[in-house]
């Protein structure tokens, strides 16, 4: 597996960062378009953590059939996974 910070599906790319926009902004972490060398780790990691959760929740969703979004906006959860 690549350890780089490419995107697999470079289509996604822009879902991508309209969802971390908008985790950062659920969970109140100030993240810019550009620079963002002011916010500390933990603030970087929680929104990581709960971009992956949030997959993670959308894709079992989707492994049982089931189609409620909660937390996740339509457009967002049906380009993620």
């Amino acid at each position: 597996m690549s350890t780089s910070n490419t995107t697999a599906v470079p289509e996604a790319k822009g879902a991508l960062d309209r969802f971390k926009f908008e985790v950062a902004n659920e969970l109140g972490v100030p993240l810019t378009d550009g620079y963002n060398g002011n916010l500390t780790s933990k603030q970087n990691g929680s929104v990581g953590g709960y971009m992956v959760k949030k997959m993670i929740e959308a894709q079992e969703r989707q492994m049982s059939g089931t189609s409620q979004m909660s937390g996740m906006s339509q457009t967002s959860g049906s380009t993620m996974l």
